[in-house]
């Protein structure tokens, strides 16, 4: 099967079933999302969600953050993983909207990725969930999901290279809903150990599976 096919059947797919996807971090400005995506790293959204209530009780805005220490943050974060490192990208973050950017959330990549904490990846999920811009976010379910479709080639090995080969067939418009397609499914299907093949509604199209479950003359068509 051809790629553009694939990408056609999956976007056809999530924009008839699960056309609204949302991030499943709890947020309602652009200050608590930038927060809860530098905690989420290599952490669960349901943990973070579990903090966020009373750290945001105790910082509710940036300059509440910016007058903060590591240490006075850190209680808050405990929890979670990497704590120590996380309190003290919070703490410069803090203080970065405050100086630089007049306590506001920016837009842009660049002025995004100079707040402590903020890799390409984070600063891409802020501009796609705040300013709906086609921005695509690779974490480790993206890279995984998209891999296993058969939506990038296997030589596409890293984060920047599975990025720019999901933005080569997806439309611009529907960047921002892809990225929350691909997370949600691997999250709750296409899981990294045990994928549920079987409850799956992609198997059709899916490469891994084709692979895995139908023998090597089943998917042996182009991906070009």
């Amino acid at each position: 099967m051809r790629k553009p096919e694939r990408f056609r059947r999956f976007l056809d797919y999530f924009t008839t079933h699960f056309p609204e996807p949302q991030t499943e971090l709890h947020y309602t400005n652009a200050y608590e999302l930038i927060v809860a995506v530098v905690l989420s790293a290599q952490c669960t959204d349901k943990r973070v969600n579990l903090i966020m209530p009373e750290l945001l009780r105790q910082f509710p805005t940036p300059a509440h953050l910016a007058a903060a220490t590591p240490e006075e943050i850190f209680p808050y974060i405990r929890s979670i993983s990497y704590p120590n490192n996380k309190a003290k990208h919070l703490a410069g973050l803090g203080r970065v909207l405050v100086e630089e950017f007049d306590s506001e959330v920016p837009s842009q990549e660049e002025d995004l990725q100079r707040l402590p904490g903020v890799g390409r990846k984070t600063a891409h999920v802020v501009m796609s969930v705040i300013y709906n811009l086609p921005a695509m976010a690779v974490d480790t379910h993206v890279f995984r999901v998209s891999h296993r479709l058969g939506l990038v080639s296997r030589q596409a090995t890293t984060p920047l290279a599975v990025e720019k080969e999901l933005l080569k067939y997806i439309p611009e418009e529907k960047v921002a809903k892809a990225h929350h397609w691909l997370i949600l499914h691997g999250r709750y299907i296409c899981v990294a150990r045990q994928p549920k093949c079987s409850i799956c509604p992609l198997t059709d199209f899916c490469k891994f599976y084709a692979q895995n479950f139908q023998g090597p003359a089943a998917d042996a068509s182009t991906d070009a």
